[in-house]
């Protein structure tokens, strides 16, 4: 056997096989995009961490209050399909730079609102470059990827939520003991001009899959919504958009209402609050990883199934323990916190896979987002319906979007191990 066989077997094999086979370029890609996923994530934490203080600053109802991540969530889902479009058109990286510079500003803007209705604005336009980064990151690192890897190499970009997500919970425990809360919550979001860092690298190192900058130069048919839906995708884009709605409607009901739900049902202190959080997170990030195993081995089709199940039996288990039962709400954190994750592992490589070159960021960039505003009516939904049932038995609800995700996988296709076209 030559050397250079060997060689290429050993960098084919072995637990970071999925890393060393993106090459150079591709190993300063996953960077970038993991870096834009986990300050994206930083930066939308900050609202649901900061909103007690909020709530009670403005003087606003729930309904109020679950309104600003739902329209986050509403105005991202234009952020994404236009940078999906500007991904296929003027390239994945720069989209990356314009949409990381989109959701860091408005994020700081954010921390000077003088009224709710600022406050709702400012937010609002930060869900543009929120909605897109996520578009335009995933799919770079895609293209870099072989297909025995893709998912689990993807599954790690999504893991930078975990990070993103951790780091926000330890800024906003220091944040709130250092600051009184009518400041505090401003500060926290001052700390959203983090981003600003990555920029610069992203700029300096970061480039397009050669055979994307290549594809782009010469074909005539790119960034075109009409173009998903004609054909065949008609059918791929309406089934993958409804899955996405399931997932990140249960997803976003927790991500908006736990931390309340703990403190106002649960009596826990900021710290306290960030302990239970910690364990949710940590489950996060273990299952955000540990899904791109799963999806590479057992098909992305049966891996969403598996993890909404789970999801959405765990977010009733969580919300109806007993009051005094905290204990036992402290270590369902772990699993709930992987399963909610987990599901997400495969959406990189599944939606990636699920379109041709030409129409890949335009065909991730909507449906995961047109997922993201639809499924941002549930935490709005949740917050209405907590004026009555309280916030535990609101987010019960959160369940049924899970049941939603199911039903869409009748539609679309296995694509595990597919070559990207």
């Amino acid at each position: 056997m030559s050397s250079s066989t060997t060689e290429t077997d050993r960098t084919d094999s072995g637990p970071f096989a999925w890393f060393r086979t993106l090459g150079r370029n591709g190993r300063k890609a996953f960077i970038g995009a993991f870096g834009g996923y986990g300050l994206d994530s930083y930066d939308f934490q900050v609202l649901p961490l900061g909103l007690v203080a909020i709530t009670a600053y403005f003087g606003i109802t729930k309904g109020e209050a679950g309104l600003l991540t739902t329209v986050t969530l509403v105005v991202s889902a234009i952020g994404g399909a236009v940078a999906g479009i500007m991904a296929d058109r003027i390239g994945r990286v720069r989209t990356l730079m314009i949409t990381v510079a989109t959701y860091a500003v408005f994020t700081v803007l954010c921390g000077f609102a003088t009224s709710y209705e600022t406050l709702l604005i400012f937010r609002a336009l930060q869900g543009l470059g929120f909605g897109g980064e996520w578009a335009a990151g995933a799919i770079l690192v895609a293209e870099y990827c072989k297909p025995q890897y893709r998912g689990r190499t993807v599954a790690f970009i999504q893991s930078a939520w975990a990070v993103g997500w951790a780091l926000s919970v330890l800024v906003y425990a220091l944040v709130f003991n250092f600051f009184p809360q009518d400041v505090a919550w401003r500060v926290l979001f001052w700390t959203g001009a983090l981003p600003a860092i990555l920029i610069i690298y992203v700029r300096r190192t970061v480039k397009d899959a050669p055979q994307v900058t290549e594809h782009r130069a010469t074909s005539r048919h790119k960034g075109s919504f009409q173009a998903i839906f004609a054909g065949n995708l008609t059918r791929t884009t309406l089934f993958a958009s409804l899955l996405a709605t399931g997932v990140q409607g249960g997803y976003y009901t927790l991500a908006t209402w736990l931390p309340t739900y703990l403190k106002s049902e649960r009596g826990l202190t900021v710290i306290g609050t960030g302990g239970y959080l910690a364990f949710l997170i940590s489950g996060a990030f273990i299952g955000y990883v540990a899904g791109g195993y799963v999806t590479d081995w057992l098909g992305r089709k049966k891996t969403f199934a598996l993890f909404s199940v789970l999801s959405a039996a765990l977010i009733m288990l969580y919300t109806q323990i007993p009051a005094g039962a905290n204990t036992a709400v402290l270590f369902l954190g772990f699993p709930l916190g992987f399963c909610m994750s987990a599901i997400f592992s495969g959406f990189g490589s599944f939606l990636a896979e699920l379109y041709p070159t030409a129409l890949r960021g335009t065909g991730q960039g909507f449906t995961y987002n047109f997922g993201r505003a639809v499924g941002a009516l549930f935490p709005t939904l949740v917050g209405f319906m907590a004026e009555r049932m309280g916030i535990g038995g609101a987010m019960v609800f959160g369940a049924i979007a899970y049941g939603i995700a199911v039903v869409a996988l009748f539609g679309l296709p296995e694509t595990k191990g597919r070559e990207l076209l």
